[in-house]
């Protein structure tokens, strides 16, 4: 390879910034935080507050745990939790077994004892708590949602500026068939738009930013590790206008990305915090790892 050659590929592969295999990334790695604590295990939904300083995460063992993020230079040094709580069917009573499998999570306004919505995998549907401690209020369950692949529901749920619902299924089923949007409005869920499938990834994780666009986060596993790549949708009239890819990772770079929060720092930059699921395996960990969108 030529001097002035070498020079070029450099130029173009040093901007990418650390931890990031891209492709076309226009991410900042911040940092990576390993959270050890039992209340920590399985969890695969996340939610920042719009200053960075409060989070609500659900696990699939069927609990909700919330609490603040302590920072140090902007990088998170710790996690101030309160102790997890049950989610609980329509009776009140924690869900059990196949009722218990939470997977999205997406809540109107961030803050600690936050009314927030769930969609849940097994038994596929997406639920409404008025708080933590609350009785599940069932959103409408369509025929469809019957009828998705088993362990691989309606893994990614986000809300839109104007309190729409959105949710994703991990599997469309077939590799060349697009994954339906699903939106709830007026009390009924309808398909505005498809996202586009590109094997291996599937989603399991998604989020609108403070700039109105639609972040998905995908994951691969490869047999022996994961990988996970991220999305960024600019929506028009119910049509995707633009696709990026911000984030594409190594295998062994991360854990078991799983939650994604989108939201804006101090500085009004973009930050990306995803939460990995540790499968309540000793050879995992619960990690959250954040990222910077560059101006």
């Amino acid at each position: 390879m030529t001097r002035s050659l070498l020079a070029a590929c450099l130029a173009v592969l040093l901007p990418l910034g650390a931890g990031s295999a891209a492709v076309a990334s226009s991410l900042e790695f911040v940092g990576k935080y390993i959270w050890k604590t039992p209340a920590a295990g399985g969890l695969s939904g996340l939610e920042i507050s719009e200053d960075g300083s409060e989070f609500i995460a659900i696990s699939d063992r069927g609990s909700r745990v919330d609490g603040h993020i302590l920072r140090e230079h902007g990088r998170i040094t710790g996690l101030d939790a309160l102790p997890p709580v049950p989610l609980r069917k329509m009776d009140g009573t924690p869900a059990t077994g196949n009722a218990m499998d939470a997977e999205g999570l997406a809540c109107r306004k961030v803050e600690i004892g936050a009314d927030c919505n769930v969609s849940f995998e097994m038994i596929h549907r997406v639920v409404h708590y008025d708080g933590p401690d609350a009785a599940a209020v069932n959103r409408p369950r369509p025929l469809e949602f019957r009828n998705l692949q088993h362990n691989s529901g309606l893994e990614a749920l986000a809300i839109d500026s104007r309190g729409r619902l959105l949710a994703i299924p991990e599997r469309s089923g077939a590799l060349d068939r697009p994954f339906p949007v699903y939106r709830l409005e007026n009390g009924r869920w309808s398909v505005p738009f498809s996202l586009r499938r590109e094997p291996p990834f599937l989603p399991v994780g998604a989020d609108f930013g403070p700039d109105g666009k639609l972040y998905i986060l995908e994951r691969h596993f490869t047999g022996f590790a994961f990988q996970s790549r991220v999305r960024r949708l600019t929506i028009v009239d119910d049509v995707i206008t633009r696709e990026e890819t911000l984030l594409s990772t190594f295998p062994f770079q991360f854990d078991n990305l799983e939650g994604i929060s989108v939201w804006q720092d101090e500085a009004g930059d973009i930050r990306i915090t995803m939460i990995s699921d540790d499968n309540q395996n000793i050879f995992q960990k619960t990690e959250l790892v954040e990222y910077r969108v560059a101006p």
